[in-house]
């Protein structure tokens, strides 16, 4: 029998640093990459457009499995998501988008629809994932197991500054306590709730840069050929 397709997976809280990591590692390994929380800020944009009430459990879980969610690279290298058809990309990233996902992400049935979805981006020669059940829920047998965190001070600051570079109008104390909310209800929730996986590498990376956070990670990983994605 062939040896099951390789995963490393890479949780953490919001502002971890799991996004960008994850994608540069994946570049690294030659791996496809999957971010799982596109998938559930997909469903908050679509469950916007239909202006869904996010306590209406029962719509929300007809709008996942009636969503449709795609990935395509842009020329420039960029992953764009597309929701039911349309680029949603740069609306996935805001505020609102994160906390519709968190809210959504809560409901049990949502996340059962969102499970054969997330497992079917295994594919050869390997694939870098990173979420906040990644390596607890999804691919419990994964071989490679990271787990990101840093300051939610540190982490309120990145997002500042990513949100600022994108004219987007907000403040240091806001964000932090949006960052500290969403740490307690991720952390709180009876189904997945977020935590390190069993013999997952703990990486703080407050005060690191990002190149450092990608070699720490990469040498979690038992060395394979570096081939490119098919």
């Amino acid at each position: 029998m062939s040896d099951p397709i390789p995963v490393l997976t890479i949780d953490g809280p919001s502002g971890s640093g799991k996004g960008t990591i994850s994608r540069l590692v994946a570049q690294r390994l030659g791996w496809h990459y999957l971010d799982s929380g596109a998938l559930y800020r997909a469903v908050g944009v679509a469950a916007g457009w239909a202006d869904l009430d996010l306590d209406d459990a029962g719509a929300l879980v007809r709008c996942t499995f009636d969503t449709e969610i795609g990935f395509r690279e842009s020329d420039a290298g960029e992953l764009r998501v597309l929701v039911n058809g349309h680029d949603a990309t740069d609306e996935l990233r805001t505020e609102t988008a994160g906390a519709a996902a968190s809210a959504i992400a809560a409901i049990p049935e949502v996340r059962a629809a969102l499970k054969d979805r997330q497992r079917a981006f295994r594919r050869p020669p390997g694939l870098v994932t990173d979420g906040r059940d990644m390596g607890t829920v999804i691919f419990p047998d994964a071989p490679y197991k990271v787990f990101l965190t840093a300051s939610a001070a540190e982490r309120a600051e990145r997002r500042y500054k990513q949100l600022k570079d994108k004219g987007v109008s907000v403040t240091m104390d806001g964000l932090l306590r949006e960052i500290l909310a969403r740490d307690a209800r991720d952390a709180s929730r009876t189904v997945a709730p977020l935590r390190p996986a069993e013999g997952a590498v703990h990486i703080d990376t407050t005060g690191l840069d990002i190149d450092a956070v990608v070699e720490r990670v990469l040498a979690a990983v038992v060395p394979r050929p570096r081939t490119s994605v098919a």
